[in-house]
């Protein structure tokens, strides 16, 4: 969730600091107050490209920060963890981005500095904007799918698909493998040959390798071993004044004080125990010690063995099991290589075998996918009914297509606002009043599914009228259950269901402009609606409607 915006210099924004609560969040003010700049701060930290007009009149630089609460970071740390950056710490996450009048800007999460790409990337799982801004994940034919998918609890074909269709690549890449002129088979064949036998003759081991390192740090400081070994031995039992001596003497002193302090028994039994574990340490480094002896031509045995293991490492590695794995992966492709007609002929029925189950899992995950397409296009139609779209279709097309990673399957979401028009492609939709509210039906619909944490919504009531206001507010609300959502709202019907309620001024001070953010009581909340029912006047009618409608929410 998002729990905080600050916002510096950015346009009429001379600082701002926001906070949000989950659930519905209302963002509310007169055309030209600046609401759209909390939305364009946002996406600029979605990595979003920036340009220096940004920057307030008179200033150098802007700087825009979100702090996050991811409640499950699996997903996000996995990815930060990917491109160096620090995780987020008990789902703590921050997300900074300056710019400068300069040209240069610098882009921090978790205090680390990434690229408008990273920024990009992270974006997509923290937070979702439906409306005139282009950050809208439901376009991407890759994203339809997948929701596709996940409303048609379709994971057990996708992976009996993607197994058998797993399994059909690696044939092929063996067969492609085989094929090519008889020069090139025997020179690859001389290749394999000899990174075989030099593999084996160096006779690697997982284990072998771990021990050689710390038997060569052993005997290179064989020397210093004994030196201080030798050391800690009279400091233990050997030397003059050494522990075992010093306990002893305690010892007696305590068996003294026992004949007219009973607990002094207790300390006494406590020193000779003391004193034995004492005694048992200077034995076991003793004999350790004993054993050690300076070996030059072991040593000399070490660094050759160590130089060959670094040296199949960096050959085949980066680790001895990685070099073993070549091993495996280069002996099966040297024998089929030396027997390659038989293997041809063999590879050929397999992968004539195994594109036929490829299909027949395939055909099962279209015709799923088909009825689910069925199931999810009616479920979103109904609400675009509620939404003022009554006359629209909406169609989660599945196509045939040529077999790939996830199925036979083309998916893409279509649209037609009336009757008798042609079903065009969701991204090709032009309206943002439209694209909106087929958005907040989508979303509606697949909440449960849907696993980014923030959504947006921007016109989501445009050219719509009081009635169905309410119902776009009913919906963002239910929708608020799941997610946290921010909308930014010209209707008061919408306005009320927010759990907050933020309204956006701007006012001249010195013949400058000042926009400012208020989070709104209960009393100021009853004004801003009333406002945003009557305009610039309040009226006593304006006053009890705004009371009447937050009442009925309530």
């Amino acid at each position: 969730m998002l729990q905080a915006l600050r916002v510096k210099n950015l346009a009429l924004v001379d600082e701002a600091d926001v906070e949000f609560s989950p659930g519905l969040n209302v963002i509310t003010g007169e055309t030209g107050a600046g609401k759209s700049i909390l939305i364009g701060a946002l996406s600029l930290l979605l990595g979003e490209r920036a340009d220096r007009s940004l920057i307030r009149t008179g200033e150098t630089t802007c700087s825009v920060e979100a702090v996050l609460q991811v409640p499950d970071p699996v997903e996000i740390n996995a990815l930060l963890r990917e491109v160096g950056v620090a995780e987020c710490e008990d789902g703590a996450f921050v997300i900074r981005r300056t710019i400068r009048e300069s040209g240069t800007g610098q882009n921090f999460m978790n205090d680390t500095s990434v690229t408008l790409q990273v920024l990009k990337q992270v974006g997509r799982l923290l937070v979702d904007m439906h409306g005139p801004h282009d950050h809208q994940s439901l376009f991407d034919v890759d994203f339809q799918r997948e929701l596709l998918d996940a409303f048609g609890g379709l994971a057990k074909q996708r992976l009996a698909y993607q197994s058998v269709y797993e399994e059909l690549i690696a044939l092929e890449k063996r067969r492609s493998q085989l094929e090519g002129s008889d020069e090139n088979v025997s020179a690859e064949i001389d290749l394999l040959t000899f990174r075989v036998q030099e593999i084996q003759d160096a006779q690697l081991d997982v284990d072998e390798d771990a021990s050689l390192v710390e038997e060569h740090q052993v005997l290179a400081n064989a020397q210093h071993i004994q030196h201080h070994g030798a050391h800690a031995v009279d400091a233990l039992t050997d030397g003059e004044g050494c522990a075992f001596d010093a306990l002893a003497e305690v010892q007696r002193s305590l068996n003294d004080l026992a004949d007219y302090w009973e607990e002094a028994r207790d300390w006494s039994d406590e020193a000779r125990q003391a004193a034995i574990q004492v005694q048992e340490l200077g034995v076991t480094i003793r004999g350790a010690l004993e054993g050690l002896e300076a070996n030059p031509a072991r040593l000399a045995w070490l660094d050759e063995r160590m130089a060959l293991y670094d040296k199949m490492k960096r050959k085949y590695g980066p680790e001895v099991s990685d070099v073993l794995e070549r091993l495996a992966e280069s002996a099966t492709h040297l024998e089929d290589l030396q027997m390659r007609g038989e293997r041809l002929m063999e590879l050929e029925q397999e992968i004539v075998g195994q594109r036929e189950r490829v299909m027949q899992a395939g055909g099962v995950l279209h015709q799923a996918r088909g009825k689910a397409g069925q199931k999810l296009a009616k479920a979103i139609m109904a609400h675009l009914k509620d939404l003022g779209l009554e006359h629209a279709a909406f169609d989660a097309g599945v196509t045939a297509g040529e077999p790939g990673p996830h199925g036979l399957d083309d998916v893409e979401y279509g649209f037609a606002p009336n009757p008798g028009e042609t079903m065009r492609p969701l991204r090709a939709i032009a309206s943002s009043g439209e694209i909106s509210r087929i958005m907040l039906a989508c979303k509606v619909v697949l909440a449960e599914l849907d696993r980014i944490p923030v959504l947006i919504f921007d016109e989501v009531d445009a050219n719509v009228g009081g009635e169905m206001g309410h119902i776009i507010g009913v919906k963002l609300g239910a929708l608020s259950h799941h997610r946290q959502v921010l909308c930014i709202t010209h209707l008061p019907q919408v306005a009320v269901h927010g759990e907050r309620h933020l309204a956006v001024s701007k006012d001249v001070r010195g013949g400058r402009t000042y926009t400012q953010v208020l989070a709104l009581d209960a009393e100021s909340r009853v004004d801003e609606v009333a406002r945003m029912l009557g305009g610039t006047r309040k009226t006593k009618a304006t006053l009890q409607h705004a009371e009447e409608l937050l009442g009925q929410v309530r």
